[in-house]
Parts: structure tokens; C-alpha cells; sequence
């Protein structure tokens, strides 16, 4: 806005008010006049002035008319508009402050007050231009804003996954036996997950669950044999049962090592999920399962779904030891360790929907 001079449009059908309305103006603004509203909508084709003085009583068209034009407009509708009239009726005025007029000035005016009024108007003005100016950079600020922080958030997302990947792959590459045993658990958690949310059962236990994450977190569910001898982890044959003793240790190695991460990160409750996998898919439903021997529901629900999950892969999987189970030999299995080893609950759900395991 600055201190350039603005652009005051005059109109009125009277040339002595029009002489009157320049001298009064000349000295601090540009302006412009029109003795009819025709003249002054052919003015505004060229010209957007700062202010409209608009006087009510003309020919052809009155302002009451015009204004309603004016405000009609895309390009005309935020020019400020005062009527100066004659007329001095309360409901005249009324009128035509409710037709977007900012003001009502009545004729014969005095110069000096006509002066503030514009003044005061034009600074009205100059602010609203302002203030939507800082509203529109402010907007595109915090536009920006979110645009950084969607991208930082999705940064730590990836450097998450990739985490997660990395340790699962170094896990699968020592344990080299298991050959996709990774990816096919994460598969079977998700239909698992998928049905449990169709069905509504466990809506306690999985509120605020974080589905995406708990997929890449499953793929820690044996971390803990990093810390197993190679001599014991890639046997060819059944363990010994001082072996298999070593070897249950891996649970509570999972969970310790991923307690480890949290310790030296901030960033940590994105491993929460990986700790109970690791440390809980060998618990068993009637309390057998090791390492901390718990029963039933004080098994953390998806320790329970890795289990199922977890032995059913192992179950169908071929070892130098073992020749791999049928589909339908590893549910009925399965099914026949309802309530010994696996939740009754969630082997129900497991066999219902068991031919989606067969297509992993």
C-alpha cells in the first residue's frame, strides 16, 4: 500500500457535487468521476479504484442499483463503497449499509470530516489486505509445515522398517534352514490380524493396535537367535536335550536384545510390538511354553497368534530332520492343540479361514 496515491471514484449525476467532491480530494488522492452508474461501470472496465463515492438519488439507475451490481461482480465486489446523499432517513441509511455500502454520508458534507472518514475507511482496508496477505503466507507456511513434517515422519517410518528388515534378513541368514520362514509368518499374522478385526472378537486387547506396524515387528519374532551357537542353530539332525535347552533361551535373547535397542533410543515404542513377539511365541495356553512358563490370557495376544502362526510354518516346512507336513495334517494338528497349546479362540478363527494359510 505504501504512501502512493489511491484512486477515489467519484459518481454523481450533479456536476457542481462532483467539482466539490475533486477539490476536496485533489490534494490527497487520484480522482476520477462519473456524472452516471453507466459511466462508472464503463470506468471500472479500466480502472479499480480504492473507494466508490456513490451518491443514491440518480437517472436511469440509482445507487441502491448499482451497489447491488457492484457487489455481484467477482471483480468489483470488494471495492469499498460510501453512499453520499441527501437523503436522511434512518431506513435510507439502514438500506444501504445492508447492501454492502461501508458507510452513509449525507449531503451538504463538511470536507475535513469527509476527509477521516475516507481515511479511516482506507486504513480499514489497507489492514484487511494485510492481515488476509499474512493469512494466505501463514497458510502456505504451514502447509509447508506439514509437508516437512509428513516427509520427517516418513523418514523415521522407513529408517524404522529398514531396522526392522535388516535384523529379521541378518536372523534369517544365520538360521539359513527356515528359507522364507519370515515372510510366510508375516503373511499368516496378517490374514490372522484381517480376521479378528472382521469378526469383533478381542476389541479390547487390540484397541490402538497399529496393524502396518505390528507386520513389520513380527519379522523380529526370532532375533534372539543371533545369540544362539551356529553349532546348535544349524544342526542337521534333532537336538539333544541339553541342545534344545540352549536353543529355548532365544526367546528371552529376543527380548533382551530388543530391550537393548530401546535403551540407546528415543525413538523406541515402534519395537514394542517386536519385543512381545520375541518373547512370547513360544508361551503356551496351558502354561507349559517357556521362557517365563504363562498361561492362558497372561500370554500377550499376539504372542498367541504367533504361535499358531509360528508352528503351523514349521510344521509344513521340510527339515534334514523332519519331512514337511500337508496343509490338512498341520490344521488338524493344530487343532487337536486347542486349549493345551494354542488360545481355543484363535485356533477357531485359524481353522476357519485355514485355506488362506495354504496359498502362503
Amino acid at each position: 500500500m505504501g504512501n502512493e496515491r489511491k484512486l477515489i471514484l467519484l459518481v454523481d449525476d450533479n456536476p457542481t457535487n462532483l467539482k466539490l467532491g475533486i477539490n476536496v480530494l485533489e490534494n490527497k488522492y487520484d480522482v476520477a468521476t462519473a456524472p452516471s452508474a453507466e459511466k462508472m461501470f464503463n470506468l471500472l472496465k479500466s480502472n479499480t479504484p480504492a473507494m466508490i463515492l456513490l451518491d443514491v438519488d440518480m437517472p436511469e439507475m440509482t445507487g441502491y442499483e448499482a451497489i447491488k451490481i457492484l457487489k455481484e461482480k467477482p471483480e468489483t465486489k470488494d471495492i469499498p463503497v460510501i453512499f453520499v446523499t441527501a437523503r436522511v432517513d434512518y431506513d435510507d441509511e439502514l438500506h444501504g449499509l445492508t447492501l454492502g455500502a461501508i458507510d452513509y454520508i449525507t449531503k451538504p458534507f463538511q470536507p475535513q470530516l469527509l476527509l477521516k472518514r475516507i481515511e479511516v475507511h482506507l486504513l480499514v482496508e489497507d489492514q484487511k489486505h494485510t492481515l488476509e496477505e499474512q493469512a494466505s503466507e501463514l497458510k502456505n507456511f504451514n502447509d509447508n509445515l506439514q509437508k516437512m513434517v509428513d516427509a520427517k515422519t516418513q523418514s523415521v517410518l522407513d529408517l524404522q522398517n529398514a531396522l526392522l528388515k535388516t535384523m529379521a534378513e541378518l536372523v534369517e541368514c544365520r538360521d539359513d534352514i527356515t528359507g522364507s520362514h519370515i515372510e510366510r509368518t508375516q503373511q499368516g499374522i496378517r490374514i490372522l490380524l484381517d480376521e479378528i478385526a472382521m469378526s469383533g472378537i478381542f476389541i479390547e486387547e487390540t484397541y490402538g493396535w497399529d496393524p502396518e506396524l505390528i507386520l513389520q515387528s513380527c519379522q523380529l519374532h526370532d532375533v534372539g537367535k543371533i545369540s544362539i551357537d551356529d553349532n546348535i542353530l544349524k544342526k542337521p539332525g534333532p537336538l539333544d536335550k541339553e541342545e534344545f535347552e540352549l536353543m529355548k533361551k532365544h526367546a528371552a535373547f529376543g527380548e533382551e536384545i530388543i530391550e537393548k535397542i530401546q535403551a540407546l533410543t528415543k525413538e523406541s515404542e515402534f519395537l514394542t510390538y517386536a519385543k512381545i513377539f520375541a518373547a512370547n511365541h513360544h508361551e503356551k495356553w496351558d502354561g507349559t511354553g517357556y521362557p517365563r512358563g504363562l498361561k492362558g490370557k497372561d500370554i500377550p495376544l499376539l504372542g498367541r497368534i504367533m504361535a499358531i502362526v509360528d508352528v503351523y510354518d514349521a510344521l509344513i516346512s521340510e527339515r534334514p530332520y523332519k519331512k514337511a507336513f500337508t496343509h490338512d495334517e498341520a490344521v488338524r494338528i493344530i487343532v487337536e492343540s486347542s486349549g493345551k497349546q494354542f488360545d481355543p479362540t484363535l485356533v477357531e478363527v485359524f481353522n476357519s479361514i485355514s485355506k488362506q494359510f495354504d496359498k502362503t
